[in-house]
């Protein structure tokens, strides 16, 4: 099987797991941790009611919970990483 193939294919199984559909977003986002002393930017690629996948400069610091704002909503959720990979992380929000 060729790399795009096994790729695809991956991409697909993992968006089978998910118990919801998640809409496509180019929202910009901001998290928040270490009791609100610590923040970053980020870019919210898509999202649900429950999760999302995030984008950052440089995310080896993202943190495992911390509190993520979406522009544009005015709330900010608890959130937890899920997974890290190519320069994304999803989380589970709530």
């Amino acid at each position: 099987m060729s790399d795009f193939a096994t790729e695809f294919m991956e991409t697909k199984t993992a968006a089978e797991r998910r118990g919801e559909q998640r809409r496509k977003s180019l929202k910009g986002g901001h998290i928040a941790f270490n009791g609100g002393y610590s923040a970053y930017e980020c870019v919210v690629k898509d999202v649900s009611a429950h999760g999302a996948r995030l984008s950052f400069g440089d995310m080896a610091a993202v943190p495992h919970e911390f509190a993520l704002t979406i522009r544009g909503e005015g709330k900010s959720r608890p959130a937890r990483l899920v997974w890290r990979n190519r320069g994304m992380v999803g989380v589970a929000i709530g």
